[in-house]
Protein backbone atom coordinates (compact mmCIF):
# COMPACT_ATOMS: atom_id res chain seq x y z
CA UNK A 1 0.00 0.00 0.00
CA UNK A 2 1.68 3.67 -0.95
CA UNK A 3 1.68 6.81 0.46
CA UNK A 4 1.55 10.60 -0.37
CA UNK A 5 0.82 12.61 2.69
CA UNK A 6 -1.96 15.30 1.67
CA UNK A 7 -0.60 17.51 4.36
CA UNK A 8 -3.94 17.98 5.92
CA UNK A 9 -5.66 17.72 9.35
CA UNK A 10 -8.37 15.13 9.67
CA UNK A 11 -11.44 16.51 11.30
CA UNK A 12 -14.65 15.04 12.43
CA UNK A 13 -14.41 12.80 8.84
CA UNK A 14 -12.85 15.42 7.00
CA UNK A 15 -9.49 15.75 5.20
CA UNK A 16 -8.83 20.17 5.87
CA UNK A 17 -6.20 22.01 4.57
CA UNK A 18 -5.96 25.74 5.20
CA UNK A 19 -2.84 28.40 4.91
CA UNK A 20 -0.78 28.67 6.31
CA UNK A 21 1.55 25.60 5.90
CA UNK A 22 4.87 24.48 7.19
CA UNK A 23 7.13 22.20 5.72
CA UNK A 24 8.56 18.71 6.82
CA UNK A 25 12.70 18.24 7.67
CA UNK A 26 13.20 14.75 7.45
CA UNK A 27 16.38 12.77 7.64
CA UNK A 28 16.44 11.51 4.20
CA UNK A 29 14.26 12.46 1.11
CA UNK A 30 12.57 15.79 0.53
CA UNK A 31 10.33 18.15 2.40
CA UNK A 32 6.59 18.08 2.34
CA UNK A 33 4.19 20.62 3.12
CA UNK A 34 2.08 20.43 5.73
CA UNK A 35 -1.14 23.09 6.83
CA UNK A 36 -0.57 24.44 10.06
CA UNK A 37 -2.70 23.58 13.10
CA UNK A 38 -5.30 26.98 14.25
CA UNK A 39 -7.58 27.85 17.07
CA UNK A 40 -10.62 27.28 14.38
CA UNK A 41 -9.55 23.74 13.90
CA UNK A 42 -9.51 22.90 17.70
CA UNK A 43 -12.59 24.29 17.87
CA UNK A 44 -14.18 22.30 14.94
CA UNK A 45 -12.47 19.40 16.54
CA UNK A 46 -13.45 19.83 19.93
CA UNK A 47 -17.37 19.95 19.23
CA UNK A 48 -17.23 17.11 17.03
CA UNK A 49 -15.65 15.21 19.63
CA UNK A 50 -18.20 16.64 22.18
CA UNK A 51 -21.39 15.98 20.03
CA UNK A 52 -19.93 12.14 19.42
CA UNK A 53 -19.20 12.07 23.06
CA UNK A 54 -23.08 11.54 23.09
CA UNK A 55 -23.19 7.92 22.53
CA UNK A 56 -19.17 6.90 22.21
CA UNK A 57 -19.47 7.46 26.03
CA UNK A 58 -22.24 5.24 26.62
CA UNK A 59 -21.23 2.84 23.77
CA UNK A 60 -20.31 -1.04 24.74
CA UNK A 61 -17.11 -2.28 26.10
CA UNK A 62 -17.65 -4.72 22.91
CA UNK A 63 -18.11 -1.93 20.53
CA UNK A 64 -15.00 0.09 21.54
CA UNK A 65 -12.81 -3.15 21.78
CA UNK A 66 -14.04 -3.62 18.08
CA UNK A 67 -12.76 -0.57 17.45
CA UNK A 68 -9.55 -1.02 18.84
CA UNK A 69 -8.66 -4.17 17.35
CA UNK A 70 -9.92 -2.89 13.87
CA UNK A 71 -7.48 0.36 14.14
CA UNK A 72 -4.43 -2.48 14.62
CA UNK A 73 -5.71 -3.98 11.66
CA UNK A 74 -5.61 -1.15 9.84
CA UNK A 75 -2.37 0.07 10.91
CA UNK A 76 -0.81 -3.39 9.89
CA UNK A 77 -2.44 -3.19 6.91
CA UNK A 78 0.07 0.21 6.03
CA UNK A 79 2.78 -1.56 7.73
CA UNK A 80 5.52 -1.05 5.31
CA UNK A 81 4.01 2.35 4.04
CA UNK A 82 3.92 3.57 7.44
CA UNK A 83 7.74 1.94 8.06
CA UNK A 84 8.86 4.09 4.44
CA UNK A 85 7.33 6.96 5.72
CA UNK A 86 8.49 6.98 9.70
CA UNK A 87 12.05 6.04 8.43
CA UNK A 88 12.54 8.68 6.12
CA UNK A 89 11.05 11.17 8.70
CA UNK A 90 12.57 9.77 11.98
CA UNK A 91 15.70 8.57 10.96
CA UNK A 92 14.93 5.78 12.86
CA UNK A 93 16.02 2.28 10.99
CA UNK A 94 13.46 -0.08 9.91
CA UNK A 95 13.83 -2.63 12.73
CA UNK A 96 13.26 -0.10 15.42
CA UNK A 97 10.29 1.29 13.62
CA UNK A 98 8.89 -2.34 12.96
CA UNK A 99 9.28 -3.30 16.54
CA UNK A 100 7.42 0.26 17.74
CA UNK A 101 4.71 -0.94 15.21
CA UNK A 102 3.86 -4.24 16.81
CA UNK A 103 4.14 -2.42 20.08
CA UNK A 104 1.12 -0.16 19.05
CA UNK A 105 -0.48 -2.84 17.35
CA UNK A 106 -0.30 -4.55 20.69
CA UNK A 107 -1.34 -2.38 23.04
CA UNK A 108 -4.33 -1.39 21.08
CA UNK A 109 -4.96 -4.90 21.37
CA UNK A 110 -4.02 -5.27 24.88
CA UNK A 111 -6.90 -2.33 25.91
CA UNK A 112 -9.30 -4.33 23.72
CA UNK A 113 -8.46 -7.14 26.03
CA UNK A 114 -8.87 -5.34 29.14
CA UNK A 115 -11.99 -3.65 28.77
CA UNK A 116 -13.50 -7.08 27.58
CA UNK A 117 -12.69 -8.17 30.94
CA UNK A 118 -14.80 -5.59 33.09
CA UNK A 119 -12.03 -5.41 36.26
CA UNK A 120 -11.27 -1.72 35.50
CA UNK A 121 -14.85 -0.60 36.01
CA UNK A 122 -14.07 -1.23 39.59
CA UNK A 123 -18.07 -2.41 40.14
CA UNK A 124 -19.12 -2.35 43.65
CA UNK A 125 -22.56 -2.62 45.39
CA UNK A 126 -23.62 -1.94 48.61
CA UNK A 127 -27.31 -3.03 48.64
CA UNK A 128 -30.44 -1.04 50.60
CA UNK A 129 -31.34 -2.01 53.95
CA UNK A 130 -34.28 -0.51 54.52
CA UNK A 131 -34.27 -1.88 57.96
CA UNK A 132 -31.11 -0.29 59.49
CA UNK A 133 -31.55 1.43 62.79
CA UNK A 134 -31.25 4.30 63.36
CA UNK A 135 -31.18 5.36 59.94
CA UNK A 136 -31.61 2.82 56.50
CA UNK A 137 -29.37 2.56 53.80
CA UNK A 138 -29.86 3.73 50.32
CA UNK A 139 -28.86 0.80 47.33
CA UNK A 140 -25.76 2.13 46.22
CA UNK A 141 -23.48 1.46 43.23
CA UNK A 142 -20.70 2.78 42.09
CA UNK A 143 -19.06 2.53 38.27
CA UNK A 144 -15.97 3.98 36.32
CA UNK A 145 -17.00 6.24 33.87
CA UNK A 146 -15.70 8.26 31.04
CA UNK A 147 -14.58 11.72 31.27
CA UNK A 148 -15.32 13.26 27.83
CA UNK A 149 -12.78 14.49 25.42
CA UNK A 150 -9.11 13.91 25.50
CA UNK A 151 -6.57 16.05 23.64
CA UNK A 152 -3.39 14.06 23.18
CA UNK A 153 0.18 15.54 22.13
CA UNK A 154 1.95 12.79 20.02
CA UNK A 155 5.93 12.32 21.15
CA UNK A 156 8.85 13.39 19.47
CA UNK A 157 11.03 10.07 20.02
CA UNK A 158 8.32 7.24 19.55
CA UNK A 159 6.28 8.58 16.31
CA UNK A 160 4.12 5.19 16.55
CA UNK A 161 3.92 3.78 20.54
CA UNK A 162 3.77 7.33 22.05
CA UNK A 163 1.76 9.62 19.34
CA UNK A 164 -1.35 9.23 16.91
CA UNK A 165 -2.46 5.99 18.09
CA UNK A 166 -0.02 5.44 20.77
CA UNK A 167 -1.01 4.55 24.61
CA UNK A 168 -2.56 7.90 25.61
CA UNK A 169 -5.18 7.15 22.30
CA UNK A 170 -5.75 3.69 22.63
CA UNK A 171 -6.68 4.03 26.72
CA UNK A 172 -8.98 6.95 26.06
CA UNK A 173 -10.61 5.47 23.52
CA UNK A 174 -10.57 2.20 25.34
CA UNK A 175 -12.29 4.24 28.34
CA UNK A 176 -14.83 5.70 26.01
CA UNK A 177 -13.55 9.36 25.31
CA UNK A 178 -12.82 11.00 21.83
CA UNK A 179 -9.48 12.07 20.97
CA UNK A 180 -8.08 14.85 19.17
CA UNK A 181 -4.80 14.24 18.44
CA UNK A 182 -1.71 17.29 18.00
CA UNK A 183 0.47 15.52 15.75
CA UNK A 184 4.43 16.23 16.31
CA UNK A 185 5.44 18.32 13.29
CA UNK A 186 8.93 16.54 13.36
CA UNK A 187 6.89 13.34 11.55
CA UNK A 188 3.96 14.58 10.34
CA UNK A 189 3.60 11.96 7.21
CA UNK A 190 3.99 9.46 10.01
CA UNK A 191 1.04 11.30 11.99
CA UNK A 192 -1.04 11.58 9.19
CA UNK A 193 -0.78 7.78 7.56
CA UNK A 194 -1.81 6.63 10.75
CA UNK A 195 -4.34 8.71 11.41
CA UNK A 196 -6.50 7.45 8.05
CA UNK A 197 -5.85 4.01 9.23
CA UNK A 198 -7.88 5.05 12.95
CA UNK A 199 -10.48 6.84 10.66
CA UNK A 200 -11.32 3.46 8.49
CA UNK A 201 -11.58 1.56 11.13
CA UNK A 202 -13.74 4.20 12.51
CA UNK A 203 -15.87 4.32 8.92
CA UNK A 204 -16.10 0.72 9.04
CA UNK A 205 -17.75 0.43 12.23
CA UNK A 206 -20.01 2.93 11.25
CA UNK A 207 -19.06 5.20 14.64
CA UNK A 208 -19.48 8.86 15.22
CA UNK A 209 -17.12 10.83 12.69
CA UNK A 210 -15.77 12.98 15.83
CA UNK A 211 -14.61 9.82 18.05
CA UNK A 212 -11.09 10.78 16.34
CA UNK A 213 -8.90 13.97 14.80
CA UNK A 214 -5.77 14.76 14.36
CA UNK A 215 -4.61 18.07 13.61
CA UNK A 216 -1.15 18.87 12.38
CA UNK A 217 1.55 20.92 14.40
CA UNK A 218 3.56 23.88 13.58
CA UNK A 219 3.08 26.56 15.80
CA UNK A 220 2.04 26.72 19.76
CA UNK A 221 -0.98 28.37 19.67
CA UNK A 222 -2.88 25.28 18.62
CA UNK A 223 -1.86 23.15 21.43
CA UNK A 224 -2.41 25.92 24.03
CA UNK A 225 -6.13 26.45 22.00
CA UNK A 226 -6.30 22.38 22.61
CA UNK A 227 -5.92 22.64 26.11
CA UNK A 228 -7.64 25.67 27.44
CA UNK A 229 -10.74 24.58 25.31
CA UNK A 230 -13.69 24.28 27.58
CA UNK A 231 -15.10 21.01 26.30
CA UNK A 232 -11.11 19.55 26.39
CA UNK A 233 -11.16 17.05 29.92
CA UNK A 234 -8.24 16.11 30.28
CA UNK A 235 -4.84 15.72 28.27
CA UNK A 236 -1.82 13.08 27.73
CA UNK A 237 1.17 14.39 26.59
CA UNK A 238 4.60 13.56 26.64
CA UNK A 239 7.79 15.21 26.05
CA UNK A 240 10.14 18.42 27.77
CA UNK A 241 9.96 19.69 30.96
CA UNK A 242 9.83 23.33 29.87
CA UNK A 243 7.06 22.51 27.41
CA UNK A 244 5.10 20.51 29.43
CA UNK A 245 4.84 22.43 32.62
CA UNK A 246 4.01 25.44 30.21
CA UNK A 247 0.61 23.29 29.16
CA UNK A 248 0.04 22.21 33.23
CA UNK A 249 0.14 25.27 33.99
CA UNK A 250 -2.21 26.40 31.02
CA UNK A 251 -4.79 23.80 32.42
CA UNK A 252 -4.48 24.63 36.16
CA UNK A 253 -5.23 28.04 35.01
CA UNK A 254 -8.28 27.80 33.48
CA UNK A 255 -11.48 28.52 34.84
CA UNK A 256 -12.53 24.77 35.16
CA UNK A 257 -9.09 22.97 35.54
CA UNK A 258 -8.47 19.71 33.92
CA UNK A 259 -6.19 16.86 34.62
CA UNK A 260 -2.56 17.15 32.58
CA UNK A 261 -1.15 14.07 32.39
CA UNK A 262 2.37 14.66 31.20
CA UNK A 263 5.58 12.29 30.99
CA UNK A 264 8.50 14.77 31.44
CA UNK A 265 11.68 12.88 31.50
CA UNK A 266 14.10 11.33 33.64
CA UNK A 267 17.53 11.02 34.31
CA UNK A 268 17.08 7.45 35.41
CA UNK A 269 19.83 7.07 37.99
CA UNK A 270 21.89 3.37 38.29
CA UNK A 271 22.91 2.62 41.61
CA UNK A 272 25.43 0.07 41.46
CA UNK A 273 26.51 -1.24 45.31
CA UNK A 274 30.03 -2.59 45.99
CA UNK A 275 29.45 -6.39 45.73
CA UNK A 276 28.33 -5.79 42.34
CA UNK A 277 30.89 -3.11 41.37
CA UNK A 278 33.59 -5.46 42.08
CA UNK A 279 32.57 -8.90 40.47
CA UNK A 280 30.90 -7.45 37.53
CA UNK A 281 31.82 -3.87 36.63
CA UNK A 282 32.80 -4.36 33.22
CA UNK A 283 29.68 -6.34 32.40
CA UNK A 284 27.78 -3.87 33.70
CA UNK A 285 29.55 -1.18 31.93
CA UNK A 286 29.00 -3.02 28.70
CA UNK A 287 25.16 -2.71 29.22
CA UNK A 288 24.88 0.19 30.39
CA UNK A 289 26.52 1.92 27.17
CA UNK A 290 24.33 -0.16 24.88
CA UNK A 291 20.90 1.17 27.17
CA UNK A 292 22.52 4.32 26.84
CA UNK A 293 23.18 4.68 23.13
CA UNK A 294 20.00 2.90 21.94
CA UNK A 295 18.15 5.05 19.57
CA UNK A 296 20.78 7.60 19.69
CA UNK A 297 20.01 7.96 23.50
CA UNK A 298 16.28 9.06 22.42
CA UNK A 299 14.35 7.55 25.13
CA UNK A 300 12.57 8.80 28.50
CA UNK A 301 13.74 5.74 30.36
CA UNK A 302 17.67 6.33 29.15
CA UNK A 303 20.02 5.69 32.58
CA UNK A 304 21.95 8.80 32.28
CA UNK A 305 23.46 8.63 35.77
CA UNK A 306 25.45 6.17 37.05
CA UNK A 307 26.56 6.09 41.39
CA UNK A 308 28.82 4.02 42.56
CA UNK A 309 31.39 4.56 45.66
CA UNK A 310 34.81 5.94 44.68
CA UNK A 311 37.46 3.26 44.26
CA UNK A 312 39.55 1.08 42.05
CA UNK A 313 36.41 -0.81 41.25
CA UNK A 314 35.04 2.49 40.01
CA UNK A 315 37.85 3.68 38.27
CA UNK A 316 38.21 0.07 36.27
CA UNK A 317 34.22 0.68 35.55
CA UNK A 318 34.88 4.11 33.99
CA UNK A 319 37.72 3.05 31.79
CA UNK A 320 35.77 -0.05 30.63
CA UNK A 321 32.56 2.25 29.93
CA UNK A 322 34.36 4.69 27.87
CA UNK A 323 35.99 1.81 25.80
CA UNK A 324 32.51 0.39 24.93
CA UNK A 325 31.00 3.79 24.15
CA UNK A 326 33.99 4.93 22.03
CA UNK A 327 33.43 1.66 19.49
CA UNK A 328 29.73 3.09 19.27
CA UNK A 329 29.82 5.46 16.46
CA UNK A 330 27.82 8.44 15.63
CA UNK A 331 23.89 8.16 15.31
CA UNK A 332 21.23 10.32 13.31
CA UNK A 333 19.19 11.78 15.72
CA UNK A 334 15.32 12.50 15.50
CA UNK A 335 15.32 16.30 14.09
CA UNK A 336 18.34 19.22 13.59
CA UNK A 337 17.04 20.95 16.70
CA UNK A 338 17.01 17.51 18.63
CA UNK A 339 20.86 17.26 17.86
CA UNK A 340 21.90 20.81 18.33
CA UNK A 341 20.21 20.83 21.81
CA UNK A 342 22.28 17.77 22.88
CA UNK A 343 25.50 18.93 22.11
CA UNK A 344 24.81 22.30 24.05
CA UNK A 345 23.38 20.30 27.12
CA UNK A 346 26.46 18.08 26.50
CA UNK A 347 28.73 20.80 26.05
CA UNK A 348 27.67 22.87 28.98
CA UNK A 349 27.92 20.08 31.86
CA UNK A 350 31.13 18.99 30.19
CA UNK A 351 32.11 22.86 30.72
CA UNK A 352 31.80 22.60 34.77
CA UNK A 353 34.77 23.44 36.68
CA UNK A 354 34.15 20.12 38.61
CA UNK A 355 32.96 17.63 35.56
CA UNK A 356 35.54 15.85 34.38
CA UNK A 357 35.40 14.73 30.34
CA UNK A 358 35.72 11.17 30.13
CA UNK A 359 34.75 10.80 25.91
CA UNK A 360 33.31 13.35 24.21
CA UNK A 361 33.55 12.58 20.58
CA UNK A 362 32.92 15.12 17.78
CA UNK A 363 29.26 15.23 15.99
CA UNK A 364 27.88 17.88 13.95
CA UNK A 365 24.71 18.57 11.93
CA UNK A 366 21.88 15.83 12.96
CA UNK A 367 24.15 12.97 14.50
CA UNK A 368 25.35 12.53 17.97
CA UNK A 369 27.98 10.88 19.28
CA UNK A 370 28.38 9.09 22.82
CA UNK A 371 29.51 11.19 25.70
CA UNK A 372 30.48 10.16 29.27
CA UNK A 373 31.69 12.93 32.12
CA UNK A 374 32.29 12.05 35.71
CA UNK A 375 32.02 13.79 38.61
CA UNK A 376 31.60 13.31 42.63
CA UNK A 377 28.39 13.19 44.96
CA UNK A 378 29.60 16.35 46.44
CA UNK A 379 29.42 18.48 42.91
CA UNK A 380 26.53 16.69 41.91
CA UNK A 381 24.17 17.29 45.06
CA UNK A 382 25.16 21.21 44.68
CA UNK A 383 24.28 21.93 40.97
CA UNK A 384 21.07 20.72 40.45
CA UNK A 385 22.16 21.13 36.85
CA UNK A 386 24.21 17.71 36.69
CA UNK A 387 20.78 15.65 37.90
CA UNK A 388 18.89 17.32 34.86
CA UNK A 389 18.15 15.36 31.35
CA UNK A 390 20.32 15.76 28.45
CA UNK A 391 18.46 14.43 25.63
CA UNK A 392 20.76 11.76 24.10
CA UNK A 393 23.73 9.42 24.30
CA UNK A 394 25.64 11.43 27.59
CA UNK A 395 26.57 9.46 30.75
CA UNK A 396 27.16 10.65 33.92
CA UNK A 397 29.58 8.79 36.60
CA UNK A 398 29.02 10.24 40.07
CA UNK A 399 31.19 8.43 42.95
CA UNK A 400 30.37 9.36 46.18
CA UNK A 401 33.01 8.69 49.39
CA UNK A 402 30.54 6.35 51.22
CA UNK A 403 27.86 4.31 51.32
CA UNK A 404 25.88 6.99 53.08
CA UNK A 405 27.02 9.80 50.90
CA UNK A 406 25.06 7.34 48.34
CA UNK A 407 21.98 7.21 50.23
CA UNK A 408 21.88 10.68 50.98
CA UNK A 409 22.26 11.45 47.03
CA UNK A 410 19.25 9.01 46.72
CA UNK A 411 17.53 11.02 49.07
CA UNK A 412 18.38 14.66 47.03
CA UNK A 413 16.83 13.25 43.72
CA UNK A 414 14.30 14.48 42.23
CA UNK A 415 10.92 12.73 40.84
CA UNK A 416 12.51 10.30 38.19
CA UNK A 417 10.56 7.24 35.99
CA UNK A 418 13.06 4.86 36.80
CA UNK A 419 15.63 3.78 39.73
CA UNK A 420 18.13 1.52 38.95
CA UNK A 421 20.08 -1.27 41.54
CA UNK A 422 22.66 -3.26 39.95
CA UNK A 423 23.22 -5.60 43.38
CA UNK A 424 25.06 -8.97 44.91
CA UNK A 425 23.57 -10.81 47.45
CA UNK A 426 26.31 -9.05 49.72
CA UNK A 427 24.88 -5.60 48.68
CA UNK A 428 21.54 -6.69 50.13
CA UNK A 429 21.49 -4.88 53.25
CA UNK A 430 22.69 -1.95 51.67
CA UNK A 431 19.68 -2.43 48.83
CA UNK A 432 17.02 -2.60 51.84
CA UNK A 433 17.91 0.98 52.96
CA UNK A 434 17.91 2.37 49.44
CA UNK A 435 15.19 0.64 48.93
CA UNK A 436 12.33 2.82 51.10
CA UNK A 437 14.09 6.11 49.48
CA UNK A 438 13.63 4.77 45.59
CA UNK A 439 9.71 3.96 46.30
CA UNK A 440 9.30 7.79 46.77
CA UNK A 441 11.32 9.03 43.92
CA UNK A 442 10.04 6.54 41.27
CA UNK A 443 7.39 5.10 39.23
CA UNK A 444 9.91 1.38 38.09
CA UNK A 445 12.48 0.39 40.47
CA UNK A 446 14.71 -2.23 38.48
CA UNK A 447 17.06 -4.43 39.82
CA UNK A 448 20.20 -5.98 37.37
CA UNK A 449 18.72 -4.31 34.49
CA UNK A 450 18.50 -1.12 32.55
CA UNK A 451 15.34 0.78 32.01
CA UNK A 452 15.08 1.28 28.62
CA UNK A 453 12.27 -1.02 27.41
CA UNK A 454 9.09 -0.67 28.80
CA UNK A 455 7.14 -3.36 28.85
CA UNK A 456 3.65 -2.94 27.89
CA UNK A 457 1.21 -4.94 30.86
CA UNK A 458 -0.69 -5.00 33.36
CA UNK A 459 1.91 -4.50 35.83
CA UNK A 460 4.04 -1.85 34.57
CA UNK A 461 4.36 2.04 35.63
CA UNK A 462 5.52 4.40 33.53
CA UNK A 463 5.19 7.88 35.63
CA UNK A 464 6.32 8.86 38.45
CA UNK A 465 6.88 11.98 40.98
CA UNK A 466 7.33 15.72 39.36
CA UNK A 467 9.34 16.23 37.22
CA UNK A 468 9.42 12.72 35.98
CA UNK A 469 5.31 13.30 35.32
CA UNK A 470 2.42 16.02 36.65
CA UNK A 471 0.69 13.32 38.48
CA UNK A 472 2.56 10.67 40.81
CA UNK A 473 -0.35 8.33 40.67
CA UNK A 474 -0.90 7.62 37.04
CA UNK A 475 0.68 5.83 34.07
CA UNK A 476 1.32 6.58 30.50
CA UNK A 477 2.19 2.40 29.48
CA UNK A 478 -0.08 -0.40 30.82
CA UNK A 479 -3.61 -1.28 31.11
CA UNK A 480 -3.64 0.67 34.17
CA UNK A 481 -3.72 3.94 32.03
CA UNK A 482 -7.12 3.63 31.14
CA UNK A 483 -7.90 5.09 34.80
CA UNK A 484 -6.41 8.65 34.05
CA UNK A 485 -9.71 9.36 31.49
CA UNK A 486 -12.18 7.64 34.07
CA UNK A 487 -14.21 8.88 37.16
CA UNK A 488 -16.12 7.18 39.89
CA UNK A 489 -19.87 7.82 39.89
CA UNK A 490 -22.25 6.43 42.62
CA UNK A 491 -25.80 5.79 41.92
CA UNK A 492 -28.30 5.99 44.45
CA UNK A 493 -31.70 4.05 44.43
CA UNK A 494 -31.10 4.62 40.64
CA UNK A 495 -34.26 2.39 38.61
CA UNK A 496 -32.52 -0.17 36.72
CA UNK A 497 -33.70 1.32 33.71
CA UNK A 498 -31.53 4.21 33.90
CA UNK A 499 -28.49 2.73 35.70
CA UNK A 500 -25.47 2.53 32.65
CA UNK A 501 -25.23 -0.82 30.66
CA UNK A 502 -22.20 -2.11 32.79
CA UNK A 503 -23.96 -1.84 36.04
CA UNK A 504 -27.04 -3.32 34.94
Amino acid sequence: MGFEPSGEHLIAGEWVGGAPHFASSPATGGPHSYSVGTPDHVARAAEAAESAFGSYGSSSRATRAAFLRAIADEIEARGSAITKVGCAETGLTEARLEGERGRTVGQLRLFADHILKGDYLDRRHDPAQPDRRPQPRPDLRLVQRPIGPVAVFGASNFPLAFSVAGGDTASALAAGCPVIVKGHSAHPGTCEIVARAIDAAREDLGLPKGVFSLIQGGRREVGQALVQHPLIRAVGFTGSLAGGRALFDLCAQRPDPIPFFGELGSVNPMFILPGALASRGAEIAQGWAGSLTLGAGQFCTNPGIAVMVEGEDAEAFASATQKALAAIPAQTMLTDGIAAAFRQGRDAMAGKSQVTPILASDCAGRSAAPALLRTTGSVWRADHVLGEEVFGPLGLIVTVASLEEMLALAVDLRGQLTCTLHLDDQDTAVAQRLMPVLERKAGRILANGYPTGVEVCDAMVHGGPYPASTNFGATSVGTMAIRRFLRPVSYQNVPEALLPDDLK
